[in-house]
């Protein structure tokens, strides 16, 4: 059984070389700026260069899974990753589970229909007080869950 220790773990993080695609709803757009700058900073810290980092930006999070669909058909060059990102908050109707559900499993269609990494960072949260908590943290993770995946993949062939 393989134990990862430290400098696997760091060399799974080396962005170096790597191709990230990222799709960012508007919607709350100043959540959603806040996880892009999140997510780009420490893609660059990672050691993806900025002209390997495309950004795509749709209305809303129903419309996320079609701009990863579109990136991932892409083949020259193609990318090693993918980056949701996004905010859905809880309002008073069934429609916060309807968009948090379908573009929640979109995302994972695609992904898995193209044998692409996906990380998945549209925020599903009770109210804007969650999200702004989370933005940052959660762009950062998206960052380092492509690169890790993305090297994941590579390693398993």
């Amino acid at each position: 059984m393989f134990t990862p220790n430290a400098s696997s773990t760091t060399s799974a993080l080396n962005g170096k070389g790597l191709r990230v695609g990222i799709v960012r709803a508007r919607f709350n757009e100043a959540i959603t700026g806040a996880l892009l700058q999140a997510c780009t900073d420490e893609l660059q810290r990672l050691g993806v260069a900025d002209d390997d980092i495309t950004l795509a930006e749709v209305p809303g999070a129903l419309e996320v899974p079609l701009a990863l669909q579109s990136l991932a058909q892409q083949e020259e060059p193609p990318f090693h990753a993918l980056v949701a990102l996004g905010c859905i908050i809880r309002g008073e109707t069934y429609h916060f589970e309807l968009v948090a559900n379908e573009s929640g499993a979109g995302v994972t269609r695609v992904g898995l229909d193209y044998h692409i990494p996906i990380a998945n960072a549209i925020l599903t949260t009770e109210d804007e007080a969650q999200a702004l908590a989370r933005q940052h943290d959660k762009g950062r993770d998206a960052a380092r869950v492509a690169i890790e995946m993305a090297r994941l993949l590579e390693q398993l062939g």
